[in-house]
């Protein structure tokens, strides 16, 4: 088993590409009536934390499993007086020290916040003001997919541990806007969108690139190329899983993703330094967005007034 540890920041704070494979086609034109698309991936609520820097360039698509908005299995529920979307305790989430069900600390406000940000952006209103979740410091990922096939249009966060309100701010608009691969959101696409957000935890050193479970970990390996220079890469948790990959499979993808051009030995793979981690995840369409903030745009209308009066 890895061995759990505090990773010391040997890298100044990088936006660090998201993960996958492939770059995807844009979404095309056209408004999408996406319905009620709400999702969460569960991890540990707690854990170390880490420093990172990462190679830009990781192109695919993230899976994510349908979980609605629906009594029968509330993993959400919306405030009725706010409109604001809370989480609730997870059926399969962590279990806590005493046995009991811990709650998940990312949730469907934090995905509001992005389309929140992104929308002042897009339209010219201040900044909303800061949110009420917490602002514990995290690695985080945001992410944005378009259409009704969710094609990936920038993910970009960081393996750096940053408080949630200015992290989440600062990482929305990079994920939207800078993210090399493609050209930045705009307004005609906001009806199309859904956001992700990943809170990544309990960060492990791994005894071997063997040590960590698909499906389970996210991983992070650093390596020494052909040239004699360090290189890091990364893919979240549901990449390789949703790659149907192996852990061989995985970690030659990565090393090729971080620039590794010379053919692939066992005897390499075991040179690699890795690190496993896990993360906990929520996306949201932009209906779900609307319905959360009904009071803001009054008829359904885009054009609404400033969303930070929704923050007090």
């Amino acid at each position: 088993m890895g061995k759990r540890r505090c990773v010391p920041p040997l890298e100044p704070k990088l936006p660090a590409g998201c993960c996958g494979v492939k770059k995807p086609k844009l979404c095309g034109g056209g408004t999408h009536n996406h319905g009620n698309q709400f999702t969460v991936t569960t991890g540990s609520s707690s854990g170390a934390l880490q420093n990172h820097q990462h190679l830009e360039g990781y192109n695919g698509r993230e899976n994510v499993s349908n979980l609605p908005l629906s009594t029968a299995n509330p993993a959400f529920r919306m405030n009725p007086t706010s409109g604001a979307l809370s989480p609730l305790v997870c059926p399969n989430g962590p279990i806590g020290t005493n046995g009991a069900i811990k709650s998940l600390v990312v949730s469907a406000e934090m995905c509001c916040y992005c389309f929140d940000v992104l929308y002042c952006h897009l339209y010219g209103f201040p900044q909303p003001r800061l949110p009420r979740f917490t602002n514990d410091p995290y690695p985080l990922f945001v992410t944005w997919k378009a259409g009704r096939d969710k094609r990936l249009r920038g993910c970009i966060g960081t393996f750096s541990a940053m408080n949630l309100h200015s992290g989440l701010r600062e990482y929305t608009l990079t994920s939207a806007l800078k993210d090399s691969r493609f050209p930045p959101l705009t307004r005609e696409e906001l009806p199309k969108l859904f956001c992700s957000v990943s809170l990544l935890t309990n960060f492990e050193d791994a005894s071997d690139y063997l040590d960590w479970e698909v499906g389970v970990h996210g991983i992070r390996i650093e390596f020494i190329n052909e040239k004699g220079v360090k290189r890091t890469a990364t893919y979240l948790p549901e990449v390789a899983k949703e790659q149907d990959w192996d852990q061989i499979q995985t970690i030659d993808s990565l090393l090729r993703k971080g620039g590794f051009k010379a053919p692939i030995s066992n005897e390499f793979r075991k040179s690699i330094k890795l690190t496993r981690y896990r993360s906990e995840k929520v996306t949201i369409g932009y209906p779900e967005y609307i319905a959360s903030r009904q009071h803001c745009f009054p008829n359904g209308s885009l054009h609404a007034p400033p969303l930070y009066t929704h923050y007090s």
